[in-house]
């Protein structure tokens, strides 16, 4: 039997900074057109919140019936270590996303924007099949695709609309960076994990491209998005200061490129999570400034 303290571990709160950022983002950008909504931001944190701890607990479960963890590198997992059984992991990731559901189908009635439950049902779905099912897409290479579309695009763009009904440069832009930002937390991830991926098939995108282009894919995702935002200074010159989390960016890509311990890998989930935060925050806080200040 799990102990709490273990099922806290295997719901991975490091990666719950980078489920926060794109909710913020978008409340950010609704900001912009002076139409953010608190109830709206609270729901729309609810279900990224219980969706990121929902796929972390359906990885754990699926990774571990397959064997993919049973030489794993990194932080516990429930299934592969023998601390809970399947099907409690199974049970703990679909009480996650019902409960996602639940607030998203709040979220959704609220908005009127009902167009948004369909994308709801596709985001679940795009949970589990990551590496749950017949043809897990995360073992084909494509879960990078997913976690940009998902975890950038609609997790900020379909924040932003359901407050403010409509979309602006601000959201785009932050959609773009926090997407990056969440494939370059995946990239590190799969990073570490390329020898053991490798024996048990699991061709992520970083195993497709080799150790050493994988790390520069990191690099180049982490730069991408922090320069992004220079697009919305015309406008809001408040926003260059995104760039505080600069030297956080440069030492996660500095880490990445030069650390020859995998393990040295581990503190990277956490580091991009917090930058992806850090960016969309201070966005934010540029945004207040900007609309109260001048």
């Amino acid at each position: 039997m799990a102990t709490p303290a273990q099922w806290v571990e295997g719901a991975r709160l490091r990666t719950l900074p980078m489920a926060a950022a794109p909710v913020i983002a978008g409340t950010a950008a609704a900001q912009a057109l002076h139409a953010a909504q608190l109830v709206p931001a609270v729901l729309a944190l609810l279900v990224a919140l219980l969706l990121q701890i929902g796929v972390n607990y359906a990885n754990d479960y699926s990774d571990g019936v397959r064997g993919t963890d049973d030489e794993r590198v990194g932080p516990l997992r429930l299934t592969g270590s023998g601390a809970a059984t399947a099907r409690q992991v199974k049970r703990a990731a679909f009480v996650c996303f019902g409960l996602a559901a639940v607030a998203g189908a709040a979220l959704v009635a609220l908005s009127g924007q009902w167009w948004l439950g369909v994308v709801g049902v596709l985001a679940i779905a795009a949970a589990w099949g990551y590496t749950g099912g017949k043809k897990p897409y995360g073992y084909m290479g494509l879960g990078d695709i997913f976690v940009f579309i998902f975890f950038g695009l609609v997790a900020t763009l379909g924040t932003t609309i359901t407050q403010a009904g409509r979309l602006n440069l601000d959201s785009w832009v932050l959609a773009i960076s926090t997407g990056l930002f969440a494939c370059a937390l995946l990239m590190a991830n799969n990073i570490r994990d390329i020898p053991g991926d490798e024996v048990v098939g699991k061709r992520t995108l970083a195993v497709r491209l080799g150790d050493p282009r994988a790390r520069l894919a990191f690099t180049a995702e982490l730069f991408v998005g922090m320069v992004l935002p220079l697009l919305t200074v015309p406008h809001n010159p408040w926003v260059l200061l995104v760039y505080a989390m600069s030297p956080l960016a440069v030492g996660a890509a500095i880490t990445v490129l030069k650390s020859t311990e995998r393990r040295g890998l581990i503190p990277m989930l956490k580091q991009c999570g917090f930058i992806s935060l850090g960016v969309t925050v201070l966005y934010a806080v540029a945004v207040l400034v900007f609309q109260y200040v001048g």
